[in-house]
């Protein structure tokens, strides 16, 4: 029996642990399990003298110096590029690895699986069966509500970062990006939603912003300054707006609940600039008393 025909015959429902260390023993070397932050999930208890494998187990974390070289190798690219398996080699890695993506039941990037080929060289059928554990993995974890707040919590972390410009090198959070434009296409829009005149939401945006989640769980959604974020691309067919706004069970089809939406954009580390064309448009929108809902940045706003 190959080892992807192993790996894909273990029991279902046993937990992370079970399959972690089942497919150690099948693969003959150590497996590991973090999340997007780098903070270690589970792993097999196996001796290495491999010593990036050795910080991570032994601090929960990689360091700094570590993340900027996995950054300087391009493994976060090649990561969120491959959309599944990459194989991790370098001069200054010790032995060979093999890193897959995990994703929660909305299908986001939550966790990474690594294998190290400290023990036994990677055969041939190795990728193919260390995708199918990722595969196994991302279907344990599908009921698990706690994966399910997570991906939405990074999300919504990450495009705070991104408006307050915390980042200082972009290479590091190329993989964080990535995950956070993951089912997009083509040109980025920023919308802001402004509860504050609405008698429910006014003071329960995070109530408003999970309604808009569960009506629209393609877009990226966070609360800033007030305001629900929303990040959408024009593969949602932005234009003309009210196509995504304007349904019959439209929940922004509610008394005194105003949307702005800047210009587009391709560079989602210009993601502050954009927010700041949508609170633009909004603000001059409501101040001209229109009787519209939903205004759109188009360069003349004050």
């Amino acid at each position: 029996m190959s080892k992807q025909q192993q790996i894909r015959g273990l029991e279902k429902g046993q937990g992370i642990h079970y399959l972690l260390d089942k497919a150690s023993h099948i693969f003959r070397n150590p497996i590991a399990m973090f999340d997007t932050y780098y903070a270690l999930i589970a792993y097999t208890d196996v001796e290495t003298d491999d010593p990036v494998w050795n910080e991570l187990i032994s601090t929960g974390t990689f360091s700094m110096k570590t993340q900027k070289f996995f950054a300087e190798e391009s493994f976060n690219e090649d990561a969120a590029n491959a959309n599944g398996l990459t194989m991790m080699k370098s001069n200054q890695l010790k032995y060979d690895r093999m890193a897959a993506i995990v994703r929660n039941s909305e299908q986001v990037w939550v966790a990474n699986i690594v294998i190290v080929a400290c023990n036994t060289p990677f055969e041939p059928d190795d990728p193919a069966a260390f995708e199918a554990l990722a595969d196994a993995l991302t279907s344990e974890i599908r009921d698990d509500e706690h994966y399910t707040a997570y991906g939405r919590a990074y999300h919504e972390a990450f495009i705070n970062k991104l408006i307050n410009q915390e980042i200082d090198d972009p290479r590091l959070y190329t993989g964080h990006v990535q995950i956070l434009y993951a089912g997009f296409e083509s040109y980025l829009y920023v919308a802001v939603v402004d509860v504050s005149r609405n008698d429910v939401f006014r003071d329960r945006p995070a109530d408003f912003r999970d309604l808009l989640l569960r009506r629209y769980p393609s877009f990226k959604f966070a609360i800033f300054s007030d305001y629900i974020i929303i990040l959408l691309s024009s593969k949602n067919r932005i234009f003309p707006f009210h196509l995504i706004f304007g349904t019959r069970d439209n929940p922004l089809d509610r008394d005194n609940i105003f949307v702005g939406v800047s210009g587009s954009f391709e560079n989602p580390y210009q993601l502050h600039i954009h927010y700041h064309e949508a609170v633009t448009a909004l603000k001059d929108g409501m101040k001209r008393d229109t009787h519209q809902r939903i205004f759109v940045y188009n360069g003349n706003n004050h």
